[in-house]
């Protein structure tokens, strides 16, 4: 497992300095608030997205079709294409989201209220950062 400064610095943005990340539900509202939070409900996912007007997508080969680019983001294997910006192999959410459990992953996204919608997220192993997430 690596140290908190160790996953930060090279894994990059988005995940903040403290060591623990709030996970959210749909069950809970989301209120507004300035911080990076997680979840893996399939409904608080989808809400984000709509929101952003992003797309199930993908760049890996799956049973819906080949592979179109070469994603290195630790096997997890899902993304969104956003408008205007969309690169990946769209998919429905289905597959996206058998990927997405397949792959116990977590979904960490930018809850900053105080600018427009923020289309920051990270998809990440859960078990990688059970260490950052609630």
């Amino acid at each position: 497992m690596k140290s908190e400064g160790q996953l930060l610095k090279a894994e990059g943005q988005l995940l903040p300095e403290h060591a623990r990340v709030q996970c959210v539900r749909a069950a809970t509202p989301l209120g507004p608030s300035t911080e990076v939070v997680f979840t893996r409900d399939h409904d608080v996912i989808r809400e984000w997205a709509t929101k952003r007007h992003a797309a199930p997508a993908t760049g890996e080969a799956t049973a819906s079709g080949p592979a179109t680019i070469d994603v290195k983001d630790g096997g997890a294997g899902v993304r969104f294409n956003f408008p205007g910006t969309g690169t990946f192999r769209p998919i429905e959410w289905d597959e996206w989201f058998d990927n997405f459990d397949t792959h116990e992953c977590a979904f960490v996204f930018d809850n900053d209220s105080s600018t427009p919608l923020s289309n920051r997220y990270r998809i990440v192993k859960a078990a990688e950062w059970q260490d950052f997430l609630c």
